[in-house]
């Protein structure tokens, strides 16, 4: 898969009807609205794209844990894919949780077809899930979805259990370390996210085997989300669809998913989910002007619809 360009948006991202540039996205259904296709698709939204979402399966869970997951089959999940991409062009693909090593097969097949598309590939925390089946389905993303993505994006202690499971030293691996086991699987950047700091903060970095490409530190919040992860990569995915070079995208994806934390709610009684669309919610009519809205937010200050190559 052809890495984003870190300095100059692609020209496919131009759309010269002025609609929005288009996303295709493969994840599972989560009922509880909490990651899956749900934080997708209003993530893509709110960075002014349009998701095109196939389902691979789906959840069996509340807001506080998930019970199980049902896969759909390979063959479904290709028939969605294939027809929508026979009618529509996609800037950027975004790979979640696909249940199966069937499933990351033909993802990655379609993916291949498509080389050109940037693929964003996220990686959750599958410890719900029985051994065998994780063992299964992270060699199968390793061999055949790593060397189709342009990043991969995971949780430090996600990314450091699978692709550095034989990590001795007394530091923890850093972000470019990381980032160089993803490179030697095909994968060119990764954004690891929540890398330990002292005094309650926590880093996510872009890196490269070579370099840090952009840093953001965060206060960590007293709080468990479900979510997260999903959210920031459909909002990376959206800004990379949209021509936004990959360290500034990066940037903006965290500055995004920083305010749908801070704005985060809990539905149930378990966790509490990012607010994707807290730009949406209107303020007191004695606010300053523009506070709690879009014009506010200043964090997806590309020209929406209007890029130029």
């Amino acid at each position: 898969m052809t890495p984003p360009d870190s300095s100059t948006p692609s020209d496919d991202a131009d759309t010269t009807d002025g609609s929005p540039v288009c996303v295709l996205v493969f994840n599972a259904n989560d009922p509880s609205g909490a990651g899956g296709l749900a934080a997708d698709i209003t993530a893509v939204a709110s960075v002014g794209a349009h998701g095109l979402p196939v389902v691979t399966g789906s959840y069996a869970r509340d807001s506080a844990e998930v019970f199980d997951h049902f896969d759909f089959d390979e063959e479904a999940v290709a028939e969605q894919a294939r027809a929508l991409l026979e009618d529509v062009t996609v800037q950027a693909i975004k790979v979640g949780f696909i249940g199966t090593p069937e499933n990351i097969s033909v993802v990655a097949e379609i993916a291949s077809d498509y080389a050109d598309v940037p693929l964003i590939a996220y990686m959750p925390n599958l410890s719900w899930w029985d051994e065998n089946k994780i063992d299964a389905y992270l060699d199968a993303f390793r061999e055949l979805m790593l060397p189709q993505a342009a990043v991969l994006v995971g949780n430090h202690s996600t990314l450091w259990r699978w692709l550095l499971p034989d990590w001795s030293n007394e530091r923890s691996p850093s972000a470019k370390d990381i980032a160089r086991a993803a490179a030697e699987a095909g994968t060119p950047y990764t954004l690891v996210t929540g890398i330990p700091l002292p005094e309650q903060h926590i880093d996510n970095v872009l890196a490269s085997p070579q370099q840090v490409m952009h840093s953001e530190k965060f206060e960590r919040f007293d709080a468990v989300f479900a979510g997260a992860g999903d959210t920031l990569s459909g909002a990376l995915t959206a800004l990379l669809a949209s021509g936004v070079a990959l360290p500034q995208a990066a940037g903006e994806a965290l500055s995004y998913l920083d305010r749908c934390l801070d704005a985060g709610f809990r539905p149930g009684m378990g966790n509490i989910l990012p607010d994707r669309m807290f730009w949406a919610q209107s303020g007191d009519e004695d606010d300053e002007p523009g506070e709690g809205s879009v014009d506010e937010l200043q964090l997806l200050n590309f020209p929406r619809n209007d890029i130029k190559h």
